[in-house]
């Protein structure tokens, strides 16, 4: 298991982090893209904890996607099922579980000062953290997609399940897209990911 972390995760997370999976009996999971979702945790019906994580995040999401989950883990495990999943005491469990890995030797210094504000209240993914989602994505390899905040006024673009739609206004925090299609409007945040297919004249 830890040459296997070692592919995914910082080199000096890879020791807490194994000795958080073997003391849990966590049964990980690496498994391809998935669009809606970086990770998730279930217990099997046998009692096994089951994390699964999207293979292709860069090592700093992955390691913080592996965290959030162990987080509700022991958060289940506590407080039990009926627990909001992204509560209170989630977010307690997620900070404590987190701190130790908050340090130069894991993550680079300009994702330091982003990561330690987000985890003042974390949220339910870190990509409603539109900073922290940048930040993060920066160490990605290339792709030909784009924020929303970044795609011109006016212009079309697609999204994950192939809808096609065309940038609108700010409104406040989100932008008001339209579907192509059905002249719909929906919201966007400014980092959800899209591919600009064209620009506005």
């Amino acid at each position: 298991m830890k040459n296997i972390l070692e592919k995914y995760i910082p080199t000096h997370a890879v020791e807490p982090v194994f000795g958080l999976i073997e003391a849990n009996q966590i049964h990980l999971k690496i498994v391809n893209e998935r669009k809606t979702r970086h990770g998730d945790y279930r217990r099997l019906p046998h009692g096994v904890h089951q994390i699964t994580v999207n293979a292709s995040l860069n090592k700093y999401r992955f390691l913080i996607t592996l965290i959030h989950e162990i987080a509700h883990l022991f958060a289940f495990e506590k407080y039990g099922r009926q627990i909001k999943p992204h509560g209170l005491e989630w977010k307690q469990i997620f900070q404590k579980l987190m701190l130790p890995f908050i340090r130069p030797e894991i993550f680079p210094s300009e994702l330091l000062p982003v990561i330690a504000r987000h985890f003042k209240n974390p949220k339910a993914s870190s990509d409603t953290d539109a900073r922290l989602s940048v930040a993060l994505k920066s160490f990605d390899e290339k792709n030909d997609r784009n924020y929303v905040f970044e795609v011109p006024h006016g212009s079309i673009f697609r999204i994950y399940n192939g809808k096609i739609f065309q940038k609108g206004q700010r409104r406040i925090k989100r932008y008001e897209c339209t579907e192509v299609k059905t002249g719909r409007i929906y919201l966007f945040q400014p980092n959800a990911e899209v591919e600009l297919l064209k620009t506005a004249n």
